[in-house]
């Protein structure tokens, strides 16, 4: 009877699921949606029917799972498996304790960013290496970070919070509440609002005459205006690529890692990100650093946090 892990990638919009095996091949995946009301209780309700109706489909017996992980968003107790996440509704929330008693198999808890590293690094572009930068870029920024081997979570699970990097003293208000983050510059969302500053000031420009007859701008808008000789584009993709590369130099300075590996919806642009991303980390950062570090793209996609989560798991259960 073949082993199973289930990995669970909770989001704002949409919650991953999947069924691995020990070889890190996927036997089923699929999405459900996040209901955030109640006080995140649907969420728990919603991943419990989902699951059970699916190892109905396909015939499978609750003795083949060893094991849940599960990667949120937020700040999480890795002690006591509660989940502090605002955005969903969740305020210091027993997950994995209500997990546990609905399946009665163990359970393990990261930040979302957390098991998207172990993912990638287990199946994806980490190739598992013993020093690992992840970094998304989307619709905020996030990190993860494995150094010496293990997991870097810091005392209150903070650690690798990339995205919350001051990077422009007084610019714009991050979500967190402080100025000039690295979120507010190269997340997908401070990437459109460069366009739309653009727009204002440049009323002229192609991406102020794509905006306001689309009445919306995307970060892949931005890319393939760029491509096709926009410069006020480019100039966005300059600054995004100049103020990420100094943030990654720094946190790099500190880890000294063997790879850096960008993911979230804006690396799906490829090289037209990675390669003035790499050129301008090269040029700043120290020759130790940059001379055993590489920068690739993550290749796992929406599939690392749910790899990762099972991936915790397995290591977790000593069955590798």
């Amino acid at each position: 009877m073949k082993k199973l892990l289930i990995g669970i990638d909770i989001g704002g919009t949409t919650i991953k699921i999947g069924f691995i095996d020990t070889l890190g091949e996927i036997i089923h995946k699929w999405e459900i949606p996040t209901q955030k009301d109640g006080s995140g209780d649907k969420i728990v309700q919603d991943i419990k029917k989902s699951i059970v109706e699916s190892k109905v489909t396909l015939a499978l017996e609750n003795g083949q799972f060893l094991g849940i992980g599960i990667g949120a968003p937020g700040v999480i107790n890795h002690k006591t498996g509660t989940v502090h996440a605002v955005n969903i509704g969740w305020t210091n929330y027993p997950l994995k304790e209500k997990i546990e008693e609905i399946f009665n198999l163990p359970v393990w808890i990261e930040n979302d960013a957390n098991m998207a590293v172990l993912g990638e690094n287990w199946r994806g572009a980490g190739n598992g290496e013993e020093n690992v930068m992840l970094i998304t870029l989307g619709t905020g920024v996030g990190g993860g970070v494995i150094a010496n081997g293990h997991l870097l979570r810091g005392e209150s699970g903070a650690a690798s919070e990339i995205g919350h990097v001051i990077v422009k003293q007084d610019g714009i208000t991050c979500n967190c509440g402080r100025k000039g983050c690295l979120e507010t510059i190269a997340s997908a969302t401070g990437m459109v609002h460069q366009a739309k500053e653009i727009v204002k000031s440049h009323p002229e420009s192609r991406v102020a005459q794509l905006y306001r007859g689309n009445q919306t701008i995307s970060v892949k808008d931005i890319f393939n205006l760029a491509k096709n000789g926009d410069e006020h584009s480019q100039q966005i993709i300059d600054y995004t690529t100049t103020v990420l590369a100094f943030a990654l130099q720094n946190m790099a300075t500190i880890i000294n890692p063997s790879r850096i590996l960008i993911g979230g919806g804006v690396s799906n642009a490829g090289d037209a990100l990675l390669n003035p991303l790499k050129e301008k980390f090269m040029s700043i950062a120290l020759p130790e650093i940059s001379q055993t570090c590489e920068l690739k793209i993550a290749a796992l996609g929406n599939d690392a946090g749910i790899m990762g989560a099972a991936y915790v798991v397995l290591s977790e259960t000593n069955e590798n």
